[in-house]
């Protein structure tokens, strides 16, 4: 016993003597991140006098039994700096800043641990330095907080405390639950990003970037204290058909291990955003900039647009002489449609494939897809299938080669409901096979974007937000209109989201009502349209039908207008939970969005960016009967006021959309 104990003692003081610290600033110097090396590795965060993190943990423990991060011995410590610009393909902005300080901490035991630190946050990620495969029995990521920190967090919707592993199979979509981190629920988890709102104002978000084979990650308190420790799914161990249509994976036991890597991979980052107003939320670029940079050589066949869409309006076009339903004749008025305005794509959403065969091969005798891409090829128009995430997954290369050769332009992969490791890697073999046909693909039923979309630019949009389709069945008391101006601070920040917008039928808040079949939006038309300038999306959803639109001619014509990527972005004004306003550049059109909750107010938008080029605006308003009848609106043209301001009265629910021209 007396040896051992002098053992251990000889072991502390020997940590101890190597106990250091290291520092890293951001560029402009506000951010400080302080990691200290003594018998475990922590980090903190502070932003100029703001305390953001307290000394917090971090490790990995390995299946061996050896863990990353606990006793550690520094072998080497560099220093990097970068500034460039990143020209991404298609993207809110047309050049990216690049302006971070790095720094690397190499370890014995072949692991490496780097951290960055830019203006508009910072990140950290393991990576393994040794020659062969790891098993990854757990990563410890933990926050601590400075205070009992007011937080808005989206929980996983399926909870159930009798099966808490059941939360792993879940849509990751939900709205935003403001709370005190010790009011959180002890067992639930919350998936990512999330919010906390710190001292003076600021606001942090925090997510993860460059999620390439290995789980995602999740956030709990399950202790009640003033912070979040990190959750993964295990690795599943074994799976059986079923879920919606049979065209999921249900996991079915896992293994007491969530990842298993290769040789010198690396972790994803784990990012921490900071802000000092709002509206820097609504502009950030973290999660694009960590990613992997783009495997595709030449992407100059991705084609971003807008997609009239036939899911949500439940096929319900009327004047026309034939049945409609999931059949061409439909279809083809779709396609004329999207003809008529310019649109670029029409989606055969679920359906046209038949049912729970799981089987992309075998369609309904009522579609011609054939058919129907001809048509729509001379029309200018392209086609975009679903597809159930099983029947993708079993023949992939056949489904891409085939369809591609009929001249499909991607599919709309849905019911993923899994961040797991197969699961991530699933999404990366998608994007890749895809790739080699090349196809676009838009992920629905998805966790967050994590920068995929930068290394596999043809992964064109993700879902994993609580959109429109919600509508058609949520109860009265799911605020939508809160949340589309709250997840534009939060999920958004980590990438474009497939919301669906585009309803022509509008309710205010005492009279909407959940119908399946003919839905109505909550909120006035021009928050519709707004929501086109407002949520980023490089390939947008038209959601209402062929016929009512047709009917809303002048709706119609400015929404098909609105581009779907951008040379500039300029988060003009907002604040979390209230309004939004944005600005949006695409070539010699500026475009401006705005939002409000279920509070009327004037905003005052300031166009001072502007140069004098600039004179005409048109200008879609609430109407001022539109508290009443939310599809009220007033169209105007006017030059542009000298002073370079608007001021508009934003009704409750509402929103307004202008276009500025030259």
């Amino acid at each position: 016993m007396k040896r051992t104990s002098l053992i251990l003692t000889i072991l502390m003081m020997t940590t101890q003597a190597f106990a250091r610290d290291y520092h890293l600033s951001s560029p402009n110097g506000k951010l400080q991140i302080t990691i200290a090396l003594t018998d475990q590795i922590t980090w903190s965060v502070q932003h100029e006098n703001t305390p953001v993190l307290t000394p917090s943990p971090l490790s990995v423990t390995l299946g061996n039994g050896t863990v990353w991060g606990v006793a550690p011995r520094l072998k080497k410590a560099t220093n990097h700096s970068v500034r460039q610009e990143v020209t991404p393909p298609l993207y809110k902005k047309k050049v990216i800043p690049e302006v971070y300080n790095e720094l690397r901490l190499q370890f014995r035991g072949d692991f490496l641990l780097v951290f960055r630190a830019y203006d508009q946050g910072v990140a950290y990620r393991f990576a393994d330095a040794g020659k062969s495969g790891l098993t990854v029995k757990n990563e410890e990521v933990r926050l601590n907080f400075p205070d009992d920190l007011h937080t808005l967090v989206p929980y996983v919707n399926n909870f159930n405390p009798a099966d808490p592993d059941r939360q792993f199979f879940n849509s990751f979509e939900n709205t935003y639950t403001h709370a005190r981190l010790s009011e959180l629920h002890r067992q639930r988890l919350i998936f990512l990003p999330l919010l906390a709102e710190l001292a003076d104002g600021k606001k942090m978000v925090f997510t993860e970037a460059d999620l390439e084979s290995y789980p995602g990650l999740y956030m709990a308190n399950p202790t009640g204290e003033n912070a979040l420790t990190g959750v993964h799914a295990p690795y599943p161990k074994t799976t059986v058909q079923g879920g919606h249509n049979m065209l999921q994976q249900i996991v079915t036991e896992r293994e007491p291990f969530i990842a298993q890597v290769k040789a010198g991979a690396a972790l994803p980052w784990r990012v921490l955003t900071v802000s000092t107003s709002d509206r820097e939320l609504l502009d950030n670029d973290l999660v694009y900039l960590l990613a992997s940079p783009s495997r595709i050589e030449d992407p100059s066949w991705i084609k971003p647009g807008k997609v009239a869409w036939d899911w949500w309006n439940d096929w319900n076009i009327d004047g026309v002489d034939f049945r409609a339903g999931i059949n061409n004749d439909t279809y083809k008025y779709y396609i004329d449609f999207a003809s008529e305005n310019k649109i670029e794509y029409v989606i055969l959403d679920e359906g046209w494939a038949v049912n729970k065969k799981a089987d992309l091969l075998q369609i309904i005798p009522e579609i011609s897809v054939k058919e129907l891409v001809d048509y729509a090829k001379e029309r200018n128009v392209g086609i975009i299938l679903w597809a159930g995430y099983h029947a993708m997954d079993r023949d992939m290369e056949q489904v891409c080669r085939i369809y591609s050769e009929m001249g499909v332009k991607g599919f709309k992969v849905d019911f993923m409901d899994r961040d797991d490791q197969p699961m991530v890697e699933f999404y990366y073999r998608c994007a890749e096979t895809a790739a080699r046909y090349n196809l676009m693909v838009d992920f629905h039923g998805a966790y967050k974007p994590t920068g995929l979309h930068r290394t596999w630019p043809n992964v064109i949009n993700f879902e994993g937000v609580n959109g429109l389709e919600q509508v058609k069945w949520s109860p009265v008391e799911v605020d939508m209109v809160g949340y589309d101006v709250t997840f534009p601070y939060i999920r958004m920040l980590a990438g474009p989201v497939d919301y669906t917008q585009g309803a022509m039928r509008n309710a205010n808040r005492w009279n909407y009502r959940p119908i399946n079949s003919d839905p109505m939006s909550q909120g006035t038309r021009c928050r519709q349209l707004a929501q086109y300038v407002i949520f980023e999306s490089p390939l947008n959803m038209l959601c209402d039908n062929p016929s009512n639109y047709r009917r809303e001619a002048e709706c119609t014509r400015f929404i098909a207008e609105i581009p779907t990527v951008w040379d500039e972005t300029i988060a003009l004004d907002g604040k979390v939970g209230e309004y939004i306003v944005i600005a949006r550049r695409k070539g010699d059109t500026w475009y401006v969005g705005g939002l409000t909750n279920w509070h009327k107010r004037e905003v005052t938008v300031d166009l001072g960016f502007l140069s004098d080029q600039f004179k005409t605006v048109e200008l879609f308003r609430d109407g001022i009967n539109a508290d009443r009848a939310a599809r009220d609106y007033k169209r105007e043209i006017f030059p542009l006021p000298t002073e370079r301001k608007m001021t508009l009265t934003l009704m409750q629910g509402g929103g307004f959309a202008a276009k500025i021209t030259r």
